[in-house]
This record gives C-alpha cells, structure tokens and sequence, in this order.
C-alpha cells in the first residue's frame, strides 16, 4: 500500500508531512519515523538536527523498531524554509499558546475542519520544536493554528516521540483511517416489529415469574423497550431473549400447583 507522503495523494487528497525542528536525540528520531510508519506517513524532514548523519546512528535505526523505509526517504535541510517547500497549511505543536500567534486548538478539532466535506485539499505539515527549548516564537508565528494535545495540567509535558504518535493518529483517524482495515459489514439491526414481539414475550415471561404485576406495572415495560432500543439489537439477539423468555415461562409453569 502507497504511503501518504507529500509526494503522494492520501485517500482523501491530503499530502502530509511531518517536520523535527533540532532535534537533539537521536532515539526521537527513530521513534518519530516508527509513528509515521504505524500510522501510514512516510516524509518526515529533520530541521538542522545536533547529529548530521543522525539518520543512520544506531540509536536512531533501533527506536525505529524496523521503519526503516521511512528512515532511507527522510531528509535533512538546513533551514525551515527548505522544509516547508510544497506546504500550503502548518500547524504547529506548542503546549504554550503565543500572545501574537495563532489561534490554539485541540488536534481533534482542528483536524476536524481540515477534513469536513467541502474542505480545500492541502497540503499539511506539522512542526515539532527541539526536546529542550520547544518551538520557537517565530516558527509559530508562521503557523495557520497551534495544536495543544489536552494533558493532565500539572504534568504536561510529552516526550517527543509519543506527541508526534498522538497527532499522527489523529491524522489518521480524521483522514477516515485505512481504506479496507473494517471490512465485516455492519450487523442488521431488529425492526421495531421484532423489538415489540419481543417485548410482549417479556412481559408475559415477567408477570409468570412474579416479577411484573400486571394490575400495577408502573413504568417497566417502557424502561425496557428504551433499553432495548439503545443498544440496537440484531434479529439473533432478539431470537436469544425470547428464548429467554420461553425458558422464564415454562420454569414459572412447572413449579405452578396442578389443578384437579
């Protein structure tokens, strides 16, 4: 299956990039390439990294955890003007919102509108700042939105790595996930027919059982029905509590005293 790359249309029509502004770790690396990979993105730019060649360190290659074909097309520039080459929307991933940059949002949110129906294709990148300084003031001055992952508020700091997995799910799951993965047609849900018959089961099941008083049945039966109809139940399911309630008749039935 293509990886949705910049340099290769997602099912949506979304290009995608993913861009480390000097990263200082090489491990972050490796670990960013393995969340591309899992979640279907393959370009990943490193912004003047503390390792030139830390595409090909050890440590980069063992937290890649086997994305290494991610790792073999990944690039190194310069500057982040190299980087945003073919980018038409930028979101960067700041935990702090700026006085004068743009507007915070949660990933979902955001994300959200990039995908509604109508919504202009892009080409979207994501900007993650080094591991000890953050991104800088102005790398978010040039972001369309600034992504705030919701953390707990008196520890909120993520490792690199795991805040590139959150938002490439995220991504993935608002670019309608992967073509073919949920293939098991949806279950055929009772008729309200169906769910009636049954119900009448029931309740004639609870009355011979002494659990119903048919002369003061208050609000049970409609109670059940607004259960039932919550949990959409499927014609097997409805064939199962009627059985149920076959069962809860005859027990009633056999333990009644034989009239002479």
């Amino acid at each position: 299956m293509p990886m949705a790359g910049l340099g290769s249309m997602d099912n949506r029509g979304m290009q995608t990039r993913f861009i480390l502004i000097e990263t200082s770790h090489a491990g972050n690396v490796g670990a960013a390439a393995r969340a591309l990979k899992v979640m279907g993105f393959d370009d990943l730019v490193l912004v003047a990294p503390r390792w030139p060649n830390v595409l090909r360190k050890e440590e980069t290659i063992q937290r890649a955890s086997g994305a290494n074909d991610v790792l073999a097309k990944a690039r190194v520039v310069d500057s982040l003007d190299e980087a945003l080459d073919g980018v038409t929307h930028l979101c960067a991933t700041a935990m702090t919102p700026r006085d004068f940059g743009p507007p915070t949002r949660s990933p979902r949110d955001h994300f959200a509108d990039l995908t509604r129906p109508g919504a202009p294709k892009q080409c979207v990148a994501f900007l993650f700042g080094s591991e000890r300084f953050g991104m800088k003031n102005e790398d978010v001055y040039r972001c369309h939105v600034a992504l705030s992952i919701p953390t707990h508020p008196q520890f909120g700091s993520l490792n690199l790595g795991s805040a590139i997995q959150v938002i490439a799910y995220d991504w993935r799951v608002a670019l309608g996930g992967f073509p073919g993965q949920d293939t098991a047609a949806p279950a055929d849900k009772a008729d309200a027919q169906q769910v009636a018959g049954m119900l009448t089961h029931w309740e004639q099941a609870l009355i011979d059982i002494g659990f119903l008083d048919p002369a003061a049945p208050k609000k049970l039966m409609p109670r059940l029905n607004q259960l039932f109809n919550r949990v959409d139940l499927s014609p097997e399911e409805i064939h199962i509590l009627r059985g149920v309630a076959k069962a809860m008749i005859q027990s009633a039935q056999s333990k009644s005293p034989v009239k002479r």
